[in-house]
């Protein structure tokens, strides 16, 4: 049972784990350190008493399909080598639980170790499922576990940590269970990543504390990112949590995998349930809605436990006795990932089968999959057997979706709202996908140096930028002050930026929607893409090696793509960008000039300030025409009169907005913001 009154000691550790957030992310990484003792194999019975007496109940989906099971039914031989052959296990698995209407050879496997000269031992308890579907990735085999630190002498347990999908992603950990209750894992449908439960409510996850309860986690928030509430940093239970997370169905020589000749027991029925499925991500035009719910289907306990509400009962196996085995196989499966370079290239490689338990640093050194740098601090504290935390670069960002803003005139304005459904990122110089939690992506363990970072999601187009992680070890924010939106397939429209053929060496990209602010900044080179939403109006912003800029307004419609071809910076490009604006805004204001419904006061104010932007349009151009024909004091002159006009377009503003809808005037507002902006960075520039 929980703790109704935890202990001040505990306490104390818990809001202090919840202040350090900074340094969990931005100071140190929690990853394997070398400074760790070496261990040494429990076995006997002592060991088999520490895995009976922490044996975690399982909590699976009511979608779940493979359970964890025994792998040596699916042995074979193969070229003198003893394997589990990935078609042999889910075909297998699936024919035995079809006849027995019950999870076949329900097992968890155990390896007990404990550090040299210390009183910290680990249990580890391993399940190995017969395959794996998710929202990123799917393969052949699956291997999860949880690690359960405990103080032998004291007989305390110290920490849980529970598997996520990768080791880029933050593991859910508990610092200071209670000892009096039993470990319990939620197993998330199809890929069986852990979460853990600590608190009254068995089956649910929960993130934040409630109330006098704890919340299942300890792991520290997220630092760095402006403007968003604090969330600690571990994967957790996303459709537990209330996000949408739709699944894939996996291919195989471009079929579906049910389809292939040797998986004839499996039927689409044996994998993740139709109604949680799309067979691509660019299979529907909007995120998908009305996802089941996550609820609890069958419930595992361990045999010696006799509890009577257990659905079933598994068997405590050492994990030695599986060594013998020397791969498991099968081959690559795949679906499409979308980057959005100017090929469209699709990126299957991330999807792979899993490796052997017992070759990984962490079998034999727990502490290496410590995720949480504070909870290792903990431990390096009370054992000296526990090394300090090694340096790590991490990429943090929060996918969110650019909407139509209802502020704002329509497709003249977006804003962005938190996606209903989940997405992933993925590193492309490393093989693995990272799914999001709570709408973040927070990877770990990047390479220093250039990577390219994108973004996907069902219903989504993706969006993908190029991303420079320092020498130095902390903090990477991909996006723009950490947000990446995407936009809905509908009503995207593909801006390109092609800059081949200009003199320009192009460093740099940024768009500007006017109600949305800053939506996209990343360096570029040669050509590059972006997706917009079409019910926006945008500045697109070029950089040069020089530090010279260049924008060009970019305002989608109904169009499916628009291409800047051969982008120039300079005094010129910023001033016809000024015409542009200001030319664009004179003319919306021209057309609601002549509503009949205006009358004649209001007709004059609108007309006169339609006539100051025209104005500004002139000067502007004559500005951009000067620039182009080599004349830079004529053409400085012109801005000069630019930022003199732009003056009066303020005060006919002012004297206007009595007369003009809410939503116009804010748009004028905006834009004028964004000409004065754009007529100072003109007059400053050098480079015409």
């Amino acid at each position: 049972m929980t703790d109704p009154a935890p202990s001040l000691d505990r306490r104390t550790v818990l809001e202090a784990l919840a202040g350090a957030g900074a340094m969990s992310i931005a100071g140190c990484s929690a990853l394997e350190s070398e400074s760790d003792d070496p261990t040494t194999t429990m076995d006997g019975e002592t060991a088999r008493e520490l895995a009976v007496q922490y044996a975690p109940t399982l909590y699976f989906d009511t979608y779940e399909k493979w359970f964890p099971t025994d792998p040596r039914s699916y042995e074979v031989e193969r070229d003198g080598e003893t394997v589990v052959d990935g078609f042999e296990a889910f075909d297998g698995y699936t024919r035995r639980f079809k006849e027995a209407e019950t999870p076949p050879d329900p097992t968890v496997f155990f390896n007990v170790v404990q550090y040299e000269e210390s009183p910290l031992a680990v249990v580890q308890y391993w399940q190995y499922g017969a395959f794996d579907q998710f929202t990123t990735n799917f393969h052949w085999h699956d291997w999860e576990v949880l690690h359960v630190f405990v103080d032998t002498e004291t007989d305390t347990p110290q920490l849980y940590v529970a598997s996520s999908h990768s080791r880029k992603i933050p593991n859910n950990e508990f610092l200071d269970p209670d000892r009096e209750m039993v470990p319990r894992v939620l197993s998330e449908l199809g890929s069986h990543s852990s979460a853990l439960s600590v608190n009254d409510v068995p089956d649910r996850f929960q993130r934040f504390p409630i109330g006098e309860t704890f919340a299942d986690i300890t792991n520290s928030a997220i630092e760095g990112i402006e403007d968003i509430e604090e969330i600690p940093v571990a994967y957790g239970l996303p459709r537990d949590e209330g996000s949408a997370l739709p699944y894939l169905v996996p291919e195989l020589d471009g079929e579906p995998i049910y389809e292939h000749e040797r998986l004839p027991s499996v039927e689409r029925s044996d994998l993740v349930d139709e109604s949680l499925t799309i067979r691509s991500l660019d299979a529907l035009t909007s995120p998908p809605e009305e996802l089941p719910e996550r609820s609890t289907g069958l419930v595992f306990e361990h045999v010696d436990r006799g509890r009577e509400d257990a659905d079933v009962e598994y068997e405590l196996v050492p994990s030695i006795e599986l060594e013998h085995i020397e791969a498991f196989t099968g081959p690559q499966l795949s679906f499409e990932f979308d980057v959005p370079q100017f090929a469209e290239d699709a990126v299957a490689g991330h999807i792979t089968t899993t490796g052997l338990p017992w070759e990984q640093p962490r079998y034999d050194n727990p502490a290496a999959d410590i995720t949480e740098p504070n909870h290792r601090v903990a431990l390096a504290d009370r054992y000296d057997a526990i090394g300090e935390a090694a340096p790590v670069h991490t990429l943090v960002a929060r996918v969110t979706e650019a909407v139509s803003d209802e502020e704002a005139p329509d497709g003249e304005g977006v804003t962005t709202e938190q996606s209903s459904t989940e997405a992933f990122a993925l590193v492309e110089s490393d093989p693995e996908a990272v799914p999001t939690f709570s709408g973040y992506v927070v990877a770990q363990d990047i390479p220093e140096g250039e990577h390219r970072f994108t973004v996907n999601g069902a219903g989504l187009t993706p969006h993908s930028e190029a991303v420079s992680v320092s020498g130095e070890a902390g903090t990477t924010m991909a996006g723009v002050d950490g947000e990446i939106p995407l936009v809905a397939r509908e009503n995207a429209t593909k801006l390109e930026i092609d800059a081949e053929g200009t003199d320009a060496d192009l460093t740099g990209v940024a768009v500007e929607d006017d109600f949305g602010g800053r939506l996209y900044d990343a360096p570029v080179s040669g050509r590059d893409a972006v997706y917009v939403h079409r019910g926006g109006a945008y500045t697109t912003e070029v950089r040069d090696s020089d530090g010279a800029l260049g924008a060009f307004r970019v305002n989608p419609g109904e169009e499916s793509s628009v291409r800047i071809d051969r982008p120039r910076t300079g005094k010129a490009s910023l001033a016809m960008f000024l015409a542009n604006i200001s030319e664009e805004t004179a003319e919306e204001l021209s057309e609601l000039d002549d509503d009949d419904d205006i009358g004649g006061g209001s007709v004059n104010a609108i007309g006169g300030l339609a006539q100051a932007l025209s104005s500004v349009g002139d000067a502007a151009r004559r500005a951009a025409e000067q620039a182009e024909s080599g004349n830079r004091g004529a053409a400085d002159r012109n801005i000069d009169s630019v930022i003199s006009l732009l003056e009066q377009v303020e005060t006919r503003l002012e004297g206007a907005r009595g007369s003009l809808p809410d939503d116009i005037a804010r748009a004028v507002e905006l834009r004028l913001e964004q000409a004065r902006r754009r007529s100072e960075q003109a007059k400053a520039e050098e480079k015409l």
